[in-house]
């Protein structure tokens, strides 16, 4: 089955008096791309934390919040003077420009992000032990959202590969007519330009019998084939990560399709190359989202 690069995750818990609640939103990408933000407190375990969510989720664009709900005792605390500063000439210059009572901007600053930090505040052991369960159970919740459009992308893949396939059988029973097409429209040509008597037939044949075989298309359609039976097959297997492989297949499909319209010197198959490339971009849209 197919798991999908895009999920949403979220997951609440209490680690001895406080409570943490993580959000993890990903979407496509084609490396694993982090953006996270957390307290300032579990700054120290920021590495192991990216650590954890790059093994559990593999590629894609990430982002992760971590924020914290604190019940419990008090705890003695520190106020970042420069930054409530700089947050305070900011406010001010708005404040006046939009002619707001300052009354209450004290309030205001302390509330503003990292300007009070509690102090020498960390986690113990067993209170990380407890925290990692959380960043996993989000993990979880967000593996089940991409499952769920992995199982959407697999029936979309699947329908765009068969559609293919089915197209390509017109080629196949179209073939044989469009040689027997080229033979003719050749030797009417050469007849109308120098006469039915005046070339060598033998000759003539043997050019098209060349000829014929350098536009034969049962080579591009039996690796067309191919490459789609192996497409679907893939889909199939037990294995996490199958969007990279899966995008080198339909280059390989879309690279067939191109040489089969280049060779067809057919208005009907032409036709039928367009519709082809149609579904195939179709597909290339969706393995995209495909982790």
């Amino acid at each position: 089955m197919l798991k999908s690069m895009t999920g949403f995750g979220r997951a609440e818990q209490a680690v001895g008096d406080k409570t943490f609640l993580i959000d993890i939103k990903s979407l496509n990408g084609k490396q694993f791309e982090l953006q996270l933000r957390l307290p300032a407190f579990l700054k120290p375990f920021e590495f192991e934390i990216r650590r954890i969510l790059s093994a559990k989720l593999g590629r894609g664009s990430i982002d992760c919040a971590i924020s914290l709900k604190e019940s419990g005792k008090a705890r003695p605390v520190a106020i970042n003077t420069e930054l409530a500063k700089a947050y305070y000439h900011s406010l001010t210059e708005l404040t006046s420009s939009l002619n707001l009572d300052t009354s209450h901007l004290l309030s205001t600053l302390l509330k503003l992000p990292e300007v009070i930090t509690p102090t020498g505040e960390t986690l113990t052991d067993q209170e990380w032990d407890e925290f990692k369960k959380i960043i996993e159970s989000a993990i979880d919740n967000l593996e089940i959202h991409r499952n769920d459009e992995g199982n959407m992308l697999e029936k979309e893949l699947l329908f765009r590969v068969e559609n293919i396939l089915k197209l390509q059988e017109g080629i196949v029973q179209l073939e044989p007519l469009r040689q027997k097409t080229i033979r003719e429209r050749i030797t009417k040509l050469l007849e109308e330009q120098i006469g039915k008597e005046n070339y060598d037939k033998n000759r003539l044949e043997q050019e098209l019998i060349y000829y014929i075989e350098k536009i034969d298309l049962t080579e591009e359609q039996s690796r067309l084939k191919n490459h789609c039976e192996y497409f679907k097959t893939v889909l199939t297997e037990n294995e996490d990560a199958k969007g990279k492989k899966l995008s080198f297949i339909m280059q390989e499909i879309g690279r067939e399709i191109n040489t089969t319209g280049s060779k067809a010197n057919d208005a009907t198959i032409q036709k039928i190359v367009v519709l082809m490339k149609d579904e195939l971009e179709k597909a290339k849209e969706q393995v995209l989202n495909v982790l």
